[in-house]
C-alpha cells in the first residue's frame, strides 16, 4: 500500500513530529480532510464500498495547519502528582496511631518506594531505566471490548512486529527506527461500536527519548504507521482511501497512530471530531495507561 500520513507528538500534539508537551493544533487529514485539533476532544464512518479497498491511500499535508502544538506534559504531572500522595499516604499512616500503638507493634519493615530518575517521564525516559521489553498484552490490555467515557471500542486485531520496519511506511520513518535502536513495534487496530471509525495504534520501543524525538520529527506525508488490516468485515478496509496520521512520544517510546473514516472518504468537521475522539479514548484507556505506569515504576503494568 502506498500513501502518506502525518507525524506529530504528545496527545494534544501538533501536525508532523515534535516532542511530547503542550497544547495545540492535532491530527492532519489525509487527502483534503478537515484538520483535527488539540482543542477537540486526548493520553473523536458509512458502510465501505468493497471497491473502496483497492484505493490508494492518500495524504493532507499537516504543515498547513497553523502553529505547532507540543505533546503532553500531564504524564509527569500526573507522576508527580501520584507520588506525592504516596507520600502523603505514608505521613498519615506513620503519625495516626500515637506512640504507646507503635511501640505495641512489633517492627515491621517494608521496602522503600523507588526513586523515580529526574525527567519528564520518569524510569520510562530511556531504556536503561525502564529495560523490560513492552508485549501486546501490557500495552492494549486482553479485552477485545473497550468503554471509555461511556464510548464503545472493539480492538479487532493485534501484530508483534520481527522487525520494526515491517510496522512502518516510508524510508525516512524507517531508517529514524534504526537509528534509534528499535527492538519493537507492536500494533492494534480498532473499530467504534457502529463501524465508522476505524484505526492502528502502534507503539515502538526505542532507546531513549532523544532518539524518540527524532523519530516524531521524521513522520511526514510519506512517512507513518503500516495500518493494520484486520480480517472482519469493518477493519478490513483499514489503510484504503484517505487517513490521518500521526506521532506522539512518550520517554523512549514513539506512539504511532493512523485513522480514517471505514469507508476511506474524505472526513469532513463532523468525522474529524470522530476521529480525534476515539484516538484519545483509546490511546488513554490502553497505551498511556501501561507507559504511565513504567513512568512511576520502571516496571511493566
Amino acid at each position: 500500500m502506498s500513501g502518506s500520513g502525518m507525524g506529530g507528538s504528545g496527545m494534544g500534539g501538533s501536525g508532523m513530529g515534535g516532542t511530547g508537551d503542550g497544547d495545540g493544533d492535532g491530527l492532519g487529514f489525509l487527502d483534503g480532510g478537515e484538520p483535527l485539533t488539540g482543542d477537540e476532544p486526548r493520553r473523536s464512518r458509512k458502510d465501505a464500498d468493497p471497491a473502496d479497498a483497492t484505493r490508494q491511500s492518500r495524504t493532507w499535508s499537516p504543515y498547513d495547519e497553523g502553529s505547532r502544538s507540543r505533546g503532553p506534559i500531564w504524564f509527569a504531572i500526573g507522576g508527580v502528582l501520584v507520588l506525592g500522595l504516596l507520600g502523603g499516604g505514608l505521613a498519615v499512616m506513620w503519625n495516626a496511631g500515637g506512640s504507646e500503638t507503635v511501640a505495641s507493634r512489633p517492627t515491621r519493615t517494608s521496602a522503600p518506594l523507588p526513586t523515580v530518575p529526574r525527567g519528564e517521564f520518569g524510569f520510562a525516559e530511556a531504556r536503561t531505566t525502564d529495560p523490560d521489553p513492552i508485549t501486546v498484552k501490557e500495552i492494549f490490555g486482553s479485552k477485545k471490548k473497550i468503554t471509555y467515557d461511556g464510548r464503545s471500542y472493539e480492538m479487532t486485531i493485534t501484530s508483534k512486529d520481527k522487525k520494526c520496519t515491517d510496522g512502518a511506511l516510508g524510508d525516512k520513518l524507517q531508517k529514524a527506527l534504526k537509528s534509534a535502536k528499535c527492538t519493537q513495534l507492536v500494533r492494534a487496530s480498532f473499530r467504534d461500536k457502529p463501524g465508522k471509525v476505524i484505526g492502528t495504534i502502534g507503539v515502538a520501543n526505542l532507546k531513549s527519548s532523544a532518539t524518540a524525538r527524532k523519530v516524531a520529527k521524521s513522520g511526514d506525508t510519506k512517512n507513518y504507521v503500516k495500518p493494520l488490516a484486520g480480517k472482519d468485515t469493518v477493519t478490513k478496509y483499514l489503510g484504503s482511501g484517505s487517513g490521518g496520521a500521526k506521532i506522539w512520544t512518550h520517554g523512549h517510546y514513539a506512539i504511532m497512530v493512523w485513522f480514517q473514516n471505514k469507508d476511506g472518504s474524505k472526513p469532513d468537521s463532523k468525522a474529524s471530531k470522530l476521529l480525534t475522539q476515539a484516538i484519545k479514548d483509546l490511546t488513554k484507556a490502553t497505551v498511556f495507561k501501561a507507559l504511565d505506569h513504567r513512568s512511576l515504576t520502571g516496571n511493566p503494568a
